[in-house]
């Protein structure tokens, strides 16, 4: 008897164990986990796919595709953020208290993205945002900047992953992921870039003109003159690109070949006067946000910017990194809030992926649509102005 009791005790302390009582409190204000329904689409829409309503319902998806729902939200809420949703407080300068300055003061926006980025797809999708002014400033490596201009004088191919390192190199092809670069076309960015290195020295030598890589870029973004490029079009419009390891790529190949023909003086690069330039972007700026594609430099470089303002508001990484390994590349955000580079209080997000297939979906359902948004708005503007003169 007392055997058969002492079984009886520990089945039922097995099964509290297991069914251990849920506290509906937890859970209450929670939203169901539901994918999307595709028979809409196959007998309302003939098969057609409505891609809005299947990012929307990406939110209750769970996993990555929740992240980018959730970065959908922060950009959106970035994009569409005005001074005149804040109080006027005692500390807010007299040029900020005018509400018609209040409402056209939006969030200041860093992008930041890697190399590859401008090596794949994707840099027609960042020559978009340039174009239409939906990014505030640009941070990039030396490979983000020669690329878009190497596109310019001659493409890049499709290639494969696989393919064999060594029998590439003796046909004089280099490889970027999938993603094949003949020689040839370094040397034809060799034969524009010198005489426009000729150029900056020129101006440094006669009228004293410092030459920051911001600089540099804004420079030959205008001399590509080619609607193809992202840079072309930043410096069409004032976009600021910042690069401060310009040296690390085929540019510092052509300023260590430029130093040698020219080496009393040489061209001077300052990348001080960025810093600070970046520096005081962030610090000016009633509101930032950033977008960021990959780590490391472009990622820190936003990032320690935004420490001299006690953080962004606004967050949205895309990358690959895992945080296992303590590099800022693969951090969580949450260790920026450590740093105060991210605000206590700020929205953000990691979307853990390959930003070549992400990002242009985050595009298609933020900046695209707040774009369209501001030309209709300009649009409406316009016929208004010209109802008033005909009256």
């Amino acid at each position: 008897g007392g055997g058969g009791g002492g079984a009886a005790e520990a089945a039922a302390a097995q099964r509290d164990a297991i069914f251990v009582h849920s506290d509906a409190s937890a859970t209450r204000e929670l939203p169901e986990c539901r994918g999307y329904d595709f028979e809409r689409d196959l007998h309302e829409r003939r098969g057609a796919c409505d891609y809005d309503a299947l990012f929307a319902q990406f939110a209750t998806f769970g996993f990555q595709a929740t992240h980018l729902a959730r970065a959908t939200a922060i950009v959106n809420r970035m994009l569409r953020w005005r001074l005149s949703d804040e109080p006027v407080t005692d500390d807010t300068p007299d040029e900020l208290r005018d509400e018609a300055v209040r409402r056209r003061t939006r969030c200041t926006v860093f992008l930041g993205y890697t190399s590859n980025m401008i090596s794949c797809g994707v840099r027609e999708v960042l020559c978009f945002l340039a174009r239409h002014r939906l990014v505030d400033c640009v941070v990039t490596t030396a490979g983000g900047v020669e690329e878009d201009f190497l596109k310019c004088l001659a493409p890049h191919l499709m290639g494969d992953f696989a393919l064999p390192g060594a029998q590439l190199r003796r046909r004089g092809v280099n490889r970027i992921g999938n993603l094949l670069v003949p020689n040839d076309n370094y040397c034809l960015f060799e034969d524009w870039l010198m005489p426009h290195l000729d150029h900056m020295l020129d101006e440094q030598v006669r009228s004293g003109t410092v030459w920051s890589p911001s600089a540099i870029i804004a420079h030959l973004g205008a001399a590509i003159d080619d609607e193809r490029s992202v840079y072309y079009w930043c410096a069409k419009n004032n976009i600021p690109v910042f690069c401060p390891a310009l040296t690390d790529g085929s540019i510092g190949d052509m300023l260590y070949f430029h130093s040698y023909k020219h080496s009393s003086p040489s061209l001077v690069v300052d990348i001080a006067r960025d810093a600070r330039r970046l520096c005081d972007l962030a610090v000016r700026a009633p509101r930032t946000g950033c977008v960021i594609l990959g780590g490391g430099l472009v990622k820190h470089h936003i990032l320690n910017a935004n420490l001299m303002r006690n953080g962004l508001h606004y967050s949205v990484f895309i990358n690959t990194g895992h945080g296992f390994e303590g590099s800022d590349a693969g951090a969580p955000p949450d260790e920026a809030l450590s740093w105060g580079k991210i605000r206590a209080d700020a929205d953000y997000v990691k979307v853990h992926g390959e930003a070549s297939m992400l990002f242009p979906l985050l595009v298609s359902q933020t900046f695209l649509k707040y774009a369209a948004e501001v030309a209709a708005a300009d649009a409406d503007a316009d016929a208004d102005a010209d109802a008033d003169a005909d009256a």
